[in-house]
């Protein structure tokens, strides 16, 4: 489908609204022709002859015919502008629609400001088209052509004469068209970059005063600048320099009538009403003539535009929904396929079934059978959360990100996964959600290929809490419940007390009515992430994908939120992603990650036993431990009544391991010390909700491991 083709597919919506407006372009080009001729009659019937009893009458119909065209030119002007706002809305929100129906991959080689531009300059481009161009190049087409007509019946050869600038006329219009059209592309092409640099600095523009590159800044934005007004010159130049072609051939007809017409007069072969007339007719062959320039201008800008628009509306996705084939009508089938239907609906194609496949279903074919299991994948059914990976690679650009990783996690486990940065864990979660396809191997969700489950369900079954939060310009409530929308306050409020943000929002002066600004301006980094991580637990999910979420909270707030996830797992699986080891070390399988490949797995006693990555990584974090209190970890966790009472028992733990570290230093006496050491450090340890008891634990269970090392080998 060419660009045009796709344009012309918005117009049949509104070809009612088109063909009655091109009816009135139509009558008031033929109503021009009326008030010359009258005009000649005034002068050969009124004036010359002196038939004085013609003028009322002629003076009635002229101002008749004025007021009528003024009516006609004001309401096509109205019908013109409806279809072009209807095309405009049209438009643009079908490629709102694609643009949400694009990958990851899509936006990862798009620019935020490109895809503005295609929103809102193009869009006015082809509005302006159907509002202006359209009936202006038609009127005037049919004024020149009329006109032409009279002079015809007037006198032949004046009209010959007057028909020698046609072919100069026509050849500076194709050369125009030829130069101007890569020049608007030239120019789109750096309003599109100039927009995109603009987006950028506003969107980064903390980052610029933190770095004090205000000047540099404005350096970039001069070169943009300078860039799209080059642009815009060049481009101007290139029409401009065919406006005074233009104006010449339309005042050489003004030349020709008055010579060659007045000769005729003078020579009694024409009259001077007839003159009048021809005179009269002049404006409807000169404006065409003269404004040539400027709506090879405007048609050109509208291609331009088009082919943009087009360019960026064709992309297809690589990752969609499979086309299921049922009985049953009510079964959801792929959003494209819903989208498309809604979209050629709307402008009275719905029966076009190519139309429906150009949005989104081009080359998915197949029946895939397992999913009719998912009949009601828009409906109640929920994904129990079973996951496993297969012999699972994934390769972008010539790269290996993700290299055969293997692990299968059964409904409500929590696996934690660590590595170095780059490892390829937040590449696994995006496997797991479909953002991108594995190259090689299977992502199986309760026993399916995620390519064969329907996007929607299965990413409506996760909740993601992602490493770069994003917030809306909403109130927090409104951010919290994106996910549900039609959940109760109640509901929003539990999961924020779940994520341990309900204090700070209640301490907002509108609470959770409070507007965040764009992308969390005026929330702290562990703020947004915790109203992130709310917005994810609201969703009741069957997977829960929780990407490096407590970064940027303290200790004691991170282990609040852990223990209140372990209240969901019997009901969600839950994937943590991080480089504390204090975020993981309690998961049921822990994954090792290093250059894309799982390198260690195990629960947390068993990776600090094979003494590896995981085991350096905990030793960078807390420093030697003792043996015997490692062993010990495995039966220190807390169940949930001992957790009401950690802080207690960690205060009265630390204390103790406090005053054991002053007994004397007799070697006997410290072996004994040392043992009773590790016991107070698992009093504290079973209370490890709280970060701050935790490491007063590991430095007391050190200092006193050090003298009983130090008072025996003095002995």
């Amino acid at each position: 489908m060419t660009p045009f083709k796709w344009f012309c597919r918005f117009l049949k919506k509104y070809r009612a609204l088109m063909l009655l407006g091109i009816v009135m372009t139509t009558a008031l080009a033929a109503l021009s022709i009326v008030n010359p001729y009258i005009s000649g009659m005034i002068v050969d019937d009124v004036v010359q002859a002196g038939n004085y009893d013609l003028l009322p009458r002629l003076i009635v119909c002229l101002l008749s015919v004025t007021l009528i065209t003024s009516v006609l030119r004001f309401l096509y002007q109205v019908v013109f502008e409806t279809a072009s706002q209807g095309v405009l809305y049209d438009m643009r929100g079908k490629v709102y629609r694609k643009l949400l129906e694009e990958d990851f991959a899509f936006y990862n080689k798009k620019r935020t400001g490109d895809l503005m531009s295609r929103q809102t300059g193009d869009m006015d481009a082809i509005r302006h088209f159907v509002a202006y161009v359209i009936y202006v190049v038609y009127q005037n087409i049919l004024l020149f052509i009329f006109a032409l007509l009279m002079i015809f019946t007037v006198n032949t050869r004046l009209a010959l004469c007057m028909l020698v600038v046609l072919p100069f006329t026509a050849l500076a219009t194709y050369r125009q068209s030829k130069e101007v059209k890569p020049a608007f592309q030239r120019n789109r092409n750096c309003f599109s970059s100039l927009n995109a640099f603009v987006q950028e600095n506003v969107s980064g523009n903390r980052v610029v005063k933190a770095f004090a590159k205000e000047d540099y800044e404005k350096e970039k934005f001069q070169v943009e600048n300078d860039k799209f007004k080059d642009a815009q010159i060049k481009a101007s130049r290139v029409w401009m320099k065919y406006v005074p072609i233009f104006e010449i051939l339309s005042y050489a007809l003004t030349v020709i009538l008055m010579l060659y017409g007045g000769y005729m007069v003078i020579q009694g072969e024409i009259s001077m009403g007839d003159l009048v007339k021809v005179n009269g007719y002049l404006w409807m062959l000169n404006t065409p003539l003269r404004m040539a320039g400027w709506w090879v201008n405007d048609i050109q800008n509208f291609a331009t535009s088009v082919e943009k628009i087009y360019a960026t509306y064709s992309e297809e996705p690589s990752i969609k929904s499979p086309q299921v084939h049922m009985q049953n009508e009510d079964v959801s089938t792929a959003v494209d396929t819903e989208i498309a239907a809604d979209a050629d609906k709307d402008m009275g194609h719905a029966a076009d079934a190519g139309a429906a496949a150009d949005v989104g279903q081009q080359g998915n074919t197949a029946v895939v059978a397992d999913v009719k299991a998912n009949a009601d994948s828009r409906g109640g059914t929920r994904l129990r959360g079973d996951v496993e990976f297969r012999n699972v690679s994934y390769r972008a650009d010539g790269e290996d990100i993700v290299t055969d990783v293997n692990f299968k996690v059964k409904a409500g486990q929590t696996v934690g996964i660590i590595g170095s940065t780059g490892a390829g864990k937040s590449t696994l979660m995006n496997l797991l959600c479909r953002f991108y396809d594995a190259s090689s191997g299977q992502v199986l969700v309760d026993g399916q290929d995620v390519r064969n489950m329907d996007l929607y369900y299965l990413r409506d079954n996760i909740g993601m809490a992602m490493q770069d939060v994003f917030l809306f310009s909403d109130t927090i409530e409104g951010n919290i419940a994106y996910g549900r929308p039609d959940c109760s306050f109640e509901q929003v409020k539990h999961a924020a007390v779940m994520a341990d943000a309900n204090h700070f929002i209640s301490a907002l002066p509108e609470g959770y009515d409070t507007i965040v600004g764009e992308r969390g301006v005026g929330l702290s980094g562990g703020q947004k992430q915790r109203i992130s991580l709310a917005r994810a637990l609201l969703k009741n999910p069957s997977v829960l994908i929780l990407d490096d979420t407590t970064s940027a909270v303290d200790m004691e707030t991170e282990s609040y939120i852990q223990q209140q996830l372990k209240n969901i797992q019997d009901s969600c699986t839950v994937f943590v992603i991080a480089y504390r080891i204090s975020s993981i070390k309690d998961a049921d399988l822990i994954l090792v990650m290093d250059e894309g490949r799982i390198i260690e797995h195990g629960t947390h006693e068993e990776l600090v036993r094979k003494n590896g990555y995981y085991a350096q990584a905990f030793r960078n974090q807390y420093g030697e431990i003792p043996y015997e209190l490692l062993q010990s970890h495995k039966n220190a966790r807390v169940d949930s009544k001992k957790g009401q009472k950690a802080a207690g028992q960690f205060r009265n733990g630390a204390n103790r391991v406090i005053q054991l570290s002053k007994v004397s230093d007799s070697g006997r006496q410290s072996g004994q010390e040392t043992n009773t050491a590790i016991q107070g450090a698992k009093e504290i340890n079973g209370a490890n909700h709280s970060a701050k008891g935790q490491k007063e634990m590991f430095l007391a269970a050190r200092l006193q491991n050090g003298r009983a090392y130090t008072q025996k080998g003095g002995n």
